[in-house]
């Protein structure tokens, strides 16, 4: 097994992966970006808050002594998963990607998949949807602006900026998420269309069950494309990496 590692964090990928790599002794780091106040406690050493681009990234990676620089962050992570890229060619450090697959609709599923936020905003008025709710995160619903007689509900692990999306009900909470509950919410308040990312994982999936169960509208937010190079779609395979079987 390798190390010293730096994992960028974020995601339950990463969480399992620093556990698993801090059980069998590898010198692990792990790096939250600091978008929620509270990130998951993990039993390797953690380091909370960016790093100033590129040239920050650099100089970690070079006073660290890493060997390896494991990007596990979200999907819709874009601008991190470029800065890694770049930080890792400069230094030479190698650099593994642990993306999740994203999901794909299934039987019974009829998806409006879009390719940005912006897209996803427009199709709300082509398709006439009144009570929406919105998984897109707290840091991008400027493009959702009221209007009319829809009316928002927006769910995420902590509130948002009450000014970005006026009038818009607030909803706290952290996956996992279970069928039933998810079915409870979308009748609560009467939605119609869910906006969310193409996330992929199994801690919010429910989501996209209880809506198909509930005739439900979902409007799939297709992800950013990843740097150039190897995507790796597991923990498994990412330690089988690490252990140079990869």
């Amino acid at each position: 097994m390798t190390g010293p590692v730096l994992l960028l964090a974020g995601t339950a990928e990463a969480g399992e992966l620093a556990t698993r790599l801090h059980t069998a002794g590898v010198p692990v780091v792990a790096s939250f970006a600091g978008r929620t106040s509270a990130p998951a406690a993990l039993p390797c050493p953690v380091r909370v808050g960016g790093f100033g681009g590129v040239d920050g990234l650099v100089a970690e990676l070079r006073r660290g002594g890493y060997a390896v620089l494991v990007d596990a962050t979200h999907p819709f992570a874009a601008t991190m998963s470029h800065h890694a890229a770049a930080a890792a060619a400069e230094t030479g450090v190698r650099r593994i990607r642990l993306l999740r697959p994203p999901w794909r609709p299934g039987p019974g599923d009829a998806w409006d998949e879009v390719a940005d936020l912006a897209a996803a905003a427009r199709r709300l008025d082509e398709v006439g949807a009144g009570r929406v709710l919105l998984t897109v995160g707290r840091y991008d619903l400027a493009t959702f602006a009221p209007g009319g007689d829809r009316a928002y509900v927006v769910r995420s692990i902590e509130a948002p900026d009450a000014a970005v999306l006026p009038g818009a009900t607030v909803v706290t909470a952290r996956p996992p998420f279970a069928v039933a509950g998810e079915v409870a919410l979308l009748r609560e308040h009467r939605i119609d269309t869910l906006v969310t990312r193409n996330s992929g994982g199994a801690a919010t999936a429910a989501k996209l069950v209880a809506a198909r169960d509930e005739g439900v509208r979902v409007v799939m937010v297709g992800r950013p494309a990843p740097p150039p190079g190897p995507l790796l779609d597991s923990v498994p395979a990412a330690l089988s990496a690490l252990a140079g079987d990869g």
